[in-house]
């Protein structure tokens, strides 16, 4: 078993969308280990996102994430960073594959739905970032 990081994003739950889509995670497998509703400050944003503090779009994605709530997870299956992976879809929903969580529920690169690891590095920093051990049992 395997465990990753995973968000309904700001949008997703604007959308009243995060039962669907947290519905779709239970019905693809994944066991829900770990949840929480937070709405993150900027600088939390800032501090999550710290890898792309030097891109263009780091201003607007921490503006975005700090837009309104959202929901953090871990999530545990078999492989679960490649399935969470495919589950979600393409980063960009136009380009994501039907039946995708980015697909059915995003509305662009910008407002995608979902935020998932995508290495188990990744994975441990994300979750470390927002659970305490305990939190993970």
């Amino acid at each position: 078993m395997q465990r990753t990081f995973a968000i309904i994003k700001p949008d997703a739950v604007r959308k009243q969308a995060a039962g669907q889509i947290l519905a779709r995670i239970e019905g693809a497998g994944f066991a829900v280990r770990a949840l929480r509703m937070i709405h993150m400050s900027k600088p939390e944003a800032e501090g999550f996102y710290h890898v792309h503090r030097d891109k263009p779009f780091f201003g607007g994605l921490t503006d975005f994430m700090s837009s309104g709530p959202c929901i953090v997870m871990c999530l545990e299956a078999p492989d679960a960073i490649r399935q969470w992976r495919d589950l979600m879809g393409a980063t960009d929903p136009a380009k994501a594959a039907p039946g995708t969580l980015r697909k059915d529920f995003g509305a662009s690169i910008d407002n995608n739905a979902t935020h998932g690891s995508d290495a188990p590095e990744t994975a441990a920093f994300e979750l470390g970032y927002f659970f305490r051990g305990m939190e993970l049992r």
